[in-house]
């Protein structure tokens, strides 16, 4: 976390680009945009669920910690991810 482009006082947004909604015949999180979709794994769809520009980094972290009684290596997940989402352009910090 320390050489991350992301901070735990990052707010995290969806990039407008991107429609992030559930999609019940695939029965996961997807991102649309113009020329396709992504399907989202479901620990990407838990976490891009609660990515609405408002929360923290931080908060979010917590959220999915308490929501899955989850250890603290949580959050390393949570920065992986994050980071892949912000390099692919999927989320903007």
């Amino acid at each position: 976390m320390q050489n991350s482009p992301i901070n735990l006082s990052d707010c995290p947004a969806i990039n407008p680009v991107y429609i992030f909604r559930w999609e019940e015949s695939q029965q996961a999180h997807m991102l649309l945009y113009p020329e396709g979709l992504i399907k989202l794994n479901g620990p990407a769809g838990y976490i891009m669920n609660l990515v609405d520009g408002k929360r923290t980094v931080e908060e979010i972290v917590l959220r999915l910690k308490e929501q899955f009684n989850a250890s603290d290596e949580l959050a390393d997940d949570v920065f992986a991810f994050m980071e892949t989402a912000l390099d692919k352009g999927w989320i903007k910090v």
